[in-house]
């Protein structure tokens, strides 16, 4: 678990690379510069680690690439105080970056390797989620909803109903939409009944796993 000036520069480079492509967000290019990245994926890979690139992870899943957890993070506007909920807790980074940005963060995690994985290691890095929880992230947390914001990290091939029911007036889903590529979609909650969608560009998700509702 080390963590070195080495690797404290080579963050700092990557913060400029995703500065240069359009992450303005101070808090969010605070927490890429402050979160040891290297410590979250196998270390025999660690050269990978400050890369602007998506990797594989344990569960065939993969630790999303730089950009697309900022890009998300940034567009969600979190501030501090936000209940959030993240739907595919996966390695914990994006999670990570969620709690240096001061949001109560509630995770779901579909696979049960990476759940236990996860919820052993954010702690050891200091991270402490309100809740992660081992279940089916399309079906939400009704029990704490509403939320502030819910972030989704894996493709789906439609919008979950009860995401967009747990969220609070003026509230937002971030969601990537689609099978083989995915469109990111933003919604915000304008009333009970009300939502306004908008397209966001292309990205490369794994799916999002899940019972059908």
């Amino acid at each position: 678990m080390k963590d070195t000036h080495k690797h404290q520069g080579l963050r700092k480079q990557l913060a400029n690379v995703l500065e240069a492509k359009g992450i303005t967000d101070k808090n969010v290019l605070d927490a890429v510069c402050k979160i040891p990245r290297h410590l979250f994926i196998d270390s025999s890979f660690e050269a990978h680690a400050y890369q602007d690139k998506a990797f594989p992870i344990a569960a065939e899943q993969t630790i999303s690439q730089p950009y697309t957890v900022a890009f998300q993070s940034q567009t969600l506007e979190v501030k501090p105080g936000d209940k959030v909920l993240e739907i595919g807790t996966g390695s914990g980074y994006q999670t990570a970056v969620l709690l240096e940005m001061k949001a109560e963060v509630y995770s779901i995690e579909r696979q049960k390797e990476l759940f236990k994985k996860t919820s052993l290691f954010l702690p050891k890095l200091g991270y402490r989620a309100k809740k992660l929880i081992f279940g089916d992230g399309y079906k939400g947390l009704p029990e704490v909803a509403p939320f502030d914001k819910i972030i989704v990290t894996a493709g789906a091939p439609f919008v979950p109903k009860p995401l967009l029911s747990q969220l609070k007036v003026g509230g937002k889903l971030l969601i990537p939409v689609g099978d083989t590529t995915q469109i990111m979609t933003l919604f915000i909650r304008k009333s009970a009944k009300e939502f306004e969608k908008h397209e966001l560009g292309d990205f490369a998700f794994v799916p999002m796993l899940g019972e059908k509702n």
